[in-house]
This record gives structure tokens, C-alpha cells and sequence, in this order.
């Protein structure tokens, strides 16, 4: 069983894809920690030393290659991974099951502020920009997050809410 979730920064991607790697039993990869793993650099020094065309290059191969050698993953995307080359059909063509994990932008503001200073793309942006800036990007992204085969709305559910309706659409 392979199940990749997407959606935007601290949508719960990591948190939920834990949970779900342990009561399913399979392991759990985040992408982002796989390339820093891979790369021996941070995301963030990814950026400032390579740029983001060589980050979003090694960030697709990486993908196709975490997928292709897995028999059995919950792998968490970075926000942005599924808007880059053919990253949402290399997914697609890849996993038995892709889930937008959807909230609404007062949730990610009230998330993302919390954590800033961790957020390379947010972290100079003032606590007042951060609804539009959060907004457009949505705005951007959303036709690559709803190719996921499922959208769960996240907005009021507890992190065990979430894992159990992905396991009932990965049941069906």
C-alpha cells in the first residue's frame, strides 16, 4: 500500500502521515526530511545555495525514486511538491491512494503564524500578509492539490479523525 498526502504547509501532512504510517503498520517518509537526508543540506540551504529549479529538479527525482523503491509507504509531499514538472502523475501513476489534506486559510494562518520562523517561504511575511499571501498561493495550487483522488476537509477534526477517513477510502 502506497499513500501519498498533499496540500498546502502545516496542513498536518507530516503529523497525520505518522499517525497513519503506525496504525497501518507501513513506514512513514516525509519528503522533505528524504531530501535533506539524500542531499546531506537543509531544504532552506537547498534554496539559497542551489536555487529553486535545482531544488525542484532533485525534489522530482527523489519523489519518482522514494515511490519506486517502496513497496509499502505513507509519504508526506512538501506544499509545493505537487505543483512542480509531473510530480502529481509520477503520484498518481505510483500510489494506491493520493489525499489533499484541505484547510481553510483562517486554519493556516492561525498554524503558519505559530510557526514562522520554520516556514523558509513565510518567515519574513508579517502576521497581517499572511491571509493574502496563504490565499493566492491556494489560489495557484489548488488545480494540482485536486488531483489527489481524495480531498478531506481537515478544518475541526482531531489528527485520529483524519487518519480514519483516509483508511476508509483506502478500504474502498
Amino acid at each position: 500500500m502506497k499513500v501519498v498526502l498533499v496540500g498546502y504547509m502545516a496542513s498536518g501532512k507530516s503529523t497525520v502521515g505518522q499517525l497513519l504510517a503506525k496504525v497501518l503498520d507501513a513506514p512513514f517518509v516525509d519528503l522533505d526530511d528524504y531530501i535533506e537526508e539524500e542531499m546531506g543540506m537543509s531544504i532552506g540551504e537547498l534554496f539559497s545555495k542551489k536555487g529553486e529549479i535545482f531544488f525542484r529538479k532533485t525534489e522530482f527525482q527523489l519523489l519518482g525514486k522514494v515511490l519506486e523503491e517502496s513497496k509499502d509507504i505513507i509519504l508526506a509531499t512538501g506544499g509545493g511538491t505537487p505543483c512542480y514538472g509531473n510530480n502529481m502523475q509520477t503520484i498518481s501513476k505510483n500510489s494506491n491512494l493520493s489525499v489533499y489534506l484541505h484547510l481553510s486559510i483562517p486554519s493556516l494562518v492561525d498554524r503558519i503564524s505559530r510557526e514562522k520562523d520554520k516556514r523558509p517561504l513565510v518567515k519574513n511575511l508579517k502576521d497581517e500578509n499572511l491571509p493574502e499571501f496563504i490565499g493566492k498561493h491556494l489560489f495557484e495550487r489548488r488545480s494540482y492539490y485536486a488531483q489527489a483522488d481524495v480531498t478531506i476537509n481537515c478544518d475541526g477534526k482531531s489528527i485520529e479523525e483524519v487518519v480514519t477517513e483516509i483508511q476508509s477510502h483506502y478500504s474502498k
